[in-house]
């Protein structure tokens, strides 16, 4: 993979429900770790996905679920059988509930080196304003 970080799309639906979908595939999930800081103007998530690239994460944001999935196909090992193997594979899963805070039209997803950027960006307060009267 390059060194320079690559783009992840996030798909938005707040016409459905937050629900977790039954699987029907037959492989292991594994959590992944994640780092999680604040600076002055975002939140920002690191989360390890070993393997994992652009193409094979998915995130969406259903109301104030935002949920992380990626999915590893296992390796074709050709000319050679494998004999013993302690890296398994399977699906990535994650969600976050985000509060009112964060600005979900400006999150943004950045893929480098199996680890995932998630930048959330933090709302501008509700600021306060004199309401004039006007005599009629």
């Amino acid at each position: 993979m390059a060194d320079k970080e690559k783009q992840v799309k996030i798909k938005k639906d707040e016409s459905r429900p937050a629900v977790f979908a039954e699987r029907t595939r037959d492989r292991k999930t594994f959590v992944p770790a994640v780092d999680i800081y604040e600076t002055a103007d975002n939140i920002v998530i690191l989360a390890d996905l070993p393997g994992a690239d652009e193409k094979s994460v998915n995130i969406t944001l259903e109301k104030d679920l935002l949920t992380l999935e990626a999915s590893l196909e296992p390796e074709s090992h050709e000319g050679y059988n494998l004999a013993y193997s302690e890296f398994d594979t399977g699906d990535y899963y994650r969600a976050f509930n985000l509060s009112e805070e964060i600005d979900r039209d400006k999150i943004e997803a950045k893929m480098k080196n199996g680890v995932l950027r998630l930048i959330l960006p933090k709302a501008e307060p509700a600021k306060a304003r004199k309401i004039e009267v006007r005599a009629e």
